[in-house]
């Protein structure tokens, strides 16, 4: 945000809702300077409206002070005579417009608490409201209610790609916490409830690019830990042809390998970090060789131990995935001839992967790094070495302008050989890691990226099971 935009917003939230709230505290007979005095000014507004001093207590809670704040922005208007359902809602969603309006409006006056039982026997025919408008009202208190909740604490989610069997399977519905780690507050304001980045039905924007607010978290229980099931914004939705602002890409669910400030490399599959192994997922799928004895293999088995074939290379040749465990029940039939895992050989460069199309690193996707997973406050030194490892994360995720002169990096126009990162970023994998696509192949996932934590399955449905056994029960 430039100062031209800084000043555009400060006034606009900040200078012309207090000039307004300052006209309408005396016209209450209160000084105008209370309206400037944070927490306080809602204080005052709560007894001119008539209700309890301790309200202002609930103003402290996440989540329950935004439904308190409406209200009390509701009675307060009231108080004043508008008594409208548009008006109270313009009150609402556009103070810095319609507050100043009254404020310096001389028919607009007030009229008394709103909140009080003679402001009501006083005014009883003016605030009756038809059944339409009762209609309404609990109809955008509902949705104002829901979103809250799916913002500060807690979201449905459903598994939609396999990279995470068989820890979760496709059709599981789970619910994702955001206290964990701290309700993200929401970047892209402008926005119909409910929708991701896209109108269902019509296919349009479901957002609009017109206020864009900084990355801020609320407090949460606990950082994002190795092993932690996390939902999270796709990345990748940050390029073309999407562009897509952070809050609303698609969201991804993966498990975390690597914390901000560790080292990640990946040999034959296996997974290390800061040079010990880390715990394979006990549900995870990783890839087979299997050979039989040129038999068929009953697919009623391959269904019953949940065996994917990626591709048949022979008569009797596959590559399959599975479980381990699956593994070991397949090693005990009579056609099989042998089961054996399977890696892509090391040295041999996929050019898919993270940092895609560079020849200094001749990694793939069982066979990676090391890297060093970036941490906040932390300051690199780049080189031809480092620099293809961490340009997305400089100038993508934390928006400078990058260039290369030469042999010069270039940020914001100005010679670097360093750079210290403003955020924490993590490393998530699939537990499907032949299935997968993730940091291996699009790289590190910046702290605002992170949505919440994976808490449980509350059900599960088999889009390819018969109508009755739909449900996996």
């Amino acid at each position: 945000m430039n100062i031209a935009e800084f000043v555009i917003v400060f006034i606009i939230l900040i200078i012309l809702p207090f000039a307004g709230l300052w006209k309408l505290f005396e016209k209450a007979g209160k000084p105008g300077w209370e309206a400037i005095i944070p927490i306080y000014n809602w204080y005052v507004m709560i007894k001119l409206s008539g209700r309890p001093s301790w309200w202002i207590v609930l103003l402290f809670i996440p989540g329950i002070n935004i439904l308190i704040g409406i209200g009390i922005t509701i009675d307060f208007v009231k108080s004043y005579g508008k008594f409208r359902l548009r008006e109270q809602l313009a009150g609402v969603a556009l103070e810095f417009i319609y507050l100043p309006k009254w404020g310096f409006d001389k028919e607009t006056q007030y009229i008394g608490p709103s909140a009080s039982h003679a402001f009501k026997e006083k005014h009883q025919k003016l605030l009756k409201k038809s059944s339409t408008r009762e209609w309404t009202e609990a109809i955008l208190f509902a949705v104002v209610a829901a979103t809250l909740i799916r913002t500060l604490f807690i979201e449905a989610y459903v598994i939609p790609s396999g990279s995470m069997e068989s820890t979760l399977l496709v059709g599981d519905y789970l619910f994702v916490s955001k206290i964990n780690y701290g309700p993200r507050t929401p970047i892209t304001p402008l926005s119909f409830p409910f929708a991701q980045h896209t109108m269902p039905i019509i296919g349009t924007k479901s957002y609009s690019d017109l206020i864009k607010l900084p990355y801020y978290r609320l407090p949460g229980l606990s950082d994002v830990k190795r092993g932690d099931v996390v939902v999270f914004n796709y990345p990748v939705e940050a390029d073309s042809p999407f562009y897509r602002p952070v809050d609303k890409r698609e969201n991804f669910i993966k498990r975390c390998q690597g914390e901000p400030g560790d080292t990640v490399s990946i040999s034959n599959a296996q997974v290390y970090v800061n040079g010990k192994a880390r715990p394979n997922p006990p549900q995870g799928e990783p890839s087979f060789e299997v050979q039989t004895d040129g038999s068929e293999i009953n697919p009623q088995i391959l269904n019953d131990l949940h065996i994917f074939i990626i591709k048949q290379n022979s008569g009797s040749d596959y590559e399959m995935i599975m479980t381990r465990q699956s593994a070991a029940a397949l090693k005990g039939y009579s056609n099989i001839k042998s089961v054996k895992e399977h890696f892509e050989g090391k040295g041999v460069r996929d050019p898919a992967v993270y940092p895609k199309n560079d020849p200094h690193f001749k990694w793939n996707q069982d066979n990676y790094g090391p890297v060093i997973v970036p941490k906040k406050g932390w300051t690199i030194k780049l080189d031809s070495l480092t620099f293809p490892i961490y340009r997305r994360p400089i100038e993508v995720y934390e928006g400078n302008k990058v260039e290369v002169q030469g042999n010069d990096i270039l940020i914001n126009g100005k010679k670097a050989d360093s750079y210290t990162f403003k955020m924490n970023y993590y490393w998530m994998m699939g537990d499907n890691r032949h299935n997968s696509e993730d940091s291996r192949f699009w790289g590190f996932v910046p702290e605002d990226h992170i949505v919440g934590k994976a808490l449980f399955i509350w059900m599960g449905t088999d889009s390819s099971a018969t109508f009755f056994n739909t449900i996996r029960w």
